[in-house]
């Protein structure tokens, strides 16, 4: 049972992955630098090369995610390939989202084999399965966002804290020290808003004396002095400024100078109200039962509530930033799912317990299949280089412009199939000698009179044909809407409406987003 439940942990993120390949624009900084470390490697020679110098964005992010990545992928692409399994640019980027994806998923077993063997295996399960039933963490735990590269030394804080017996009041010294040290080095590299998390987690522990105050301040103190070291001299050398400290630069330019709030503000309430819910869908009321239920549920839930709380003091706010702190809120959910079923059914009162928890689960997973589906179709860019690589695969000296919104979502330098570099194991195409150009702010009239493109994946294709120049190969569509079709027929004739009509009663709309334009000779 274990081997299975941990077995349905893996195969639920790996089937996002292999579903939504491509990427967005918010995980360009780390899968384009894992993409720069598999093919030049970190010589100095070879850091000019780097994506980064050119597209380097708002602010600096670490390195040490995605060189760590990077090395994790190196053997796996080589066996994979070995094997006939890789044989293209974008095998590489669905192996390195796998790998990211297994150590996430792993971190997430580990947390299982806390939960079992604090609140029995009943309760585990019922914690496989409502995370497996949500979208938004097994979506994204294989995406390389910052917060994702720090969701897994989180978790394996969280089994540090929280693996111990079902009547033990206390974790073992040496688990709290590990937790510490982790939550802080999270901190330091990572993600800084995780200080928010370690602050209720430290103050906790504390009160319930699970670790003396100066142990604490040392713990904190060497992890936090060697994670800095670690980052300044890691990013310092591939940024090639000195000294360079990413998270403390974040912190300065989004908090202390406020930049963040141009991205957008929320109301302080916009974490508990509208994000919580979104990535916890039924797990919430089932959290909620869970806390109320068990005294050991409640304590666990004081430190993620008063993150969520101190976090929403911040103006700008996305759901990524609370992803922490879902595991949590799955246990205690999975400890009210399990009170429920576990009522006596001779009763109404249980077998009405025992369907709500089952209909729970069947909600997450119909909310789950509808925002998976949306978001296959929701990235025209990687569909649209994609479709261009295959198009005109046999076609020497292709120079391509991407436009702004190919590049945001989805055509990834992983997917520059006819382009240098390649990784050793990998045998180039025959055609390699191609231009992918992604220049912003080109106009129509400077792509078609003062650049050698030969092609374009442009956002419009009316202003570029209407010169003459340039010829419509294709149309590239990606996700507008979903729309309801709901049979139209009196009471008496519901029954006699067709099955395939009640099966398309949610319908997904979508239209052209991205054009691939050829330059008439």
């Amino acid at each position: 049972m274990s081997f299975a439940m941990d077995l349905l942990l893996l195969a639920t993120s790996w089937a996002h992955v292999l579903l939504a390949p491509y990427t967005k624009v918010e995980e360009s900084f780390n899968l384009h630098a894992t993409h720069d470390v598999l093919m030049y490697g970190v010589g100095r020679n070879n850091l000019h090369k780097f994506d980064h110098n050119t597209f380097s964005g708002a602010v600096p992010r670490t390195f040490i995610g995605s060189i760590l990545l990077a090395w994790l992928t190196s053997p796996v692409a080589y066996v994979a390939s070995q094997w006939g399994l890789l044989s293209t640019k974008l095998d590489l980027q669905i192996a390195v989202r796998l790998v990211l994806a297994t150590l996430n998923a792993a971190g997430l077993m580990l947390i299982r084999r806390a939960v079992c063997r604090r609140f029995g295996r009943p309760t585990g399960l019922m914690y496989v399965l409502l995370i497996c039933s949500q979208f938004h963490l097994p979506f994204w735990m294989g995406r390389t966002l910052p917060n994702m590269f720090a969701l897994f030394p989180v978790n394996l804080a969280f089994y540090a804290l929280y693996d111990r017996a079902p009547q033990s009041q206390y974790p073992a010294r040496r688990s709290a020290d590990v937790a510490f040290a982790l939550l802080t080095f999270t901190a330091v590299v990572f993600r800084s808003e995780v200080v928010l998390l370690l602050a209720p987690l430290a103050v906790q522990a504390l009160l319930l004396r699970h670790i003396s105050f100066m142990r604490l301040i040392r713990i904190g103190f060497f992890s936090g002095v060697l994670s800095i070291v670690l980052t300044v001299t890691i990013d310092s050398y591939m940024w090639n400024q000195w000294p360079l400290w990413p998270e403390m630069y974040g912190i300065y330019f989004n908090v202390y100078q406020g930049k963040s709030s141009d991205w957008g503000t929320s109301p302080v309430h916009a974490y508990f109200l509208s994000h919580l819910p979104k990535l916890l869908l039924g797990s919430l009321p089932l959290a909620i039962l869970g806390a109320i239920s068990d005294n050991r549920v409640r304590a666990l839930m004081y430190p993620p509530v008063l993150f969520i709380a101190l976090i929403s003091c911040l103006g700008h706010k996305e759901w990524r930033f609370i992803i922490y702190v879902v595991p949590l809120f799955n246990i205690a959910a999975a400890r009210g799912a399990w009170w429920m079923v576990s009522r006596r059914k001779g009763g109404l009162f249980g077998r009405m317990m025992f369907l709500a928890a089952m209909g729970i689960l069947v909600l997450n997973c119909a909310i789950t299949i509808v925002s998976t589906r949306a978001s296959m179709a929701n990235y025209p860019g990687g569909s649209a280089l994609v479709t261009f690589n295959d198009q005109y695969a046999d076609q020497h000296a292709v120079q391509v412009h991407i436009s702004n919104l190919a590049a945001q979502t989805g055509a990834s330098l992983f997917l520059q199939s006819h382009s240098p570099p390649y990784i050793p194991s990998m045998t180039a195409p025959a055609t390699n000698d191609w231009v992918y150009n992604k220049t912003e702010s080109l106009s129509p009239r400077d792509l078609t009179t003062s650049t050698p493109f030969t092609h374009l994946i442009a956002e419009s294709s009316v202003e570029f044909t209407g010169t003459g120049r340039w010829k419509l190969v294709d149309s590239v569509q990606g996700f507008s809407r979903w729309k309801w079709n709901i049979p139209r027929a009196g009471i008496a004739k519901v029954l006699e409406v067709p099955l395939h009509q009640w099966l398309s009663v949610l319908e997904m709309e979508t239209n052209d987003q991205l054009y691939i334009l050829e330059r008439v000779k």
